[in-house]
């Protein structure tokens, strides 16, 4: 064991770091789309299904059949850490999207009219009373989409955007187990803390609320 991490411990220490980049990339995007776009559509529920359901659509295509439909792309295809991270953008936007618009629409009404009779602006009345209500739903979605990038990020090795999936494809090909498992247990456990670091942070803002 010593041995091995002596050979590889630095390779998966870069291909750790390269991991979190992608994932923190693709969900700064994803919350940066995902955030206004369901705050809008609480304003305009009729385009609520038609919206939700394209971001259905977008994650319901298998990974690498994605990274192959973007691969002719120009912009995308020069590079393949952008087209993963647009990718992975794609993978968590629906979680966060979703969450948002339920979040805020779950929202009592009664709050609602009771901030239109204090003379609050709409944007006072998001700011102060819908988004800190729907804070921990929103959050719930920013966690699972997460998560969801994490695992995702491993296949982008697959089309050379680097991470920890490349420890994987590698050990696959060679039939070494233990390079599988150097690329396989810290993308696990990435996910895990992060899903836990999140959870706190969620469970916190529900008993704030």
């Amino acid at each position: 064991m010593m041995q091995f991490l002596n050979q590889y411990g630095w390779e998966i220490g870069r291909l750790t770091f390269e991991h979190l980049w992608l994932t923190f990339s693709a969900m700064l995007f994803a919350v940066a789309i995902g955030l206004p776009l369901g705050i809008l559509l609480t304003r305009r529920p009729r385009l609520a299904k038609p919206v939700i359901g394209f971001a259905n659509v977008i994650q319901t295509v298998p990974s690498l059949a994605l990274f192959g439909l973007l691969l002719p792309v120009p912009w995308m295809g020069e590079n393949a850490a952008r087209l993963a991270i647009v990718a992975l953008t794609g993978y968590a936007l629906l979680p966060i999207l979703r969450n948002t618009y339920a979040g805020i629409m779950s929202v009592d009404v009664q709050l609602a009219d009771i901030a239109d009779a204090m003379g609050m602006t709409g944007w006072q009345r998001l700011r102060k009373i819908e988004l800190p209500l729907a804070a921990s739903v929103i959050l719930a979605g920013v966690r699972t989409a997460t998560v969801i990038c994490v695992g995702v990020a491993t296949i982008a090795a697959a089309i050379g955007a680097g991470g920890l999936g490349e420890l994987i494809f590698r050990g696959v090909a060679s039939v070494d187990n233990q390079l599988v498992l150097a690329g396989a247990a810290p993308a696990a456990l990435l996910a895990l803390i992060a899903d836990g670091a999140l959870a706190w942070v969620e469970k916190k803002l529900t008993v704030r609320r």
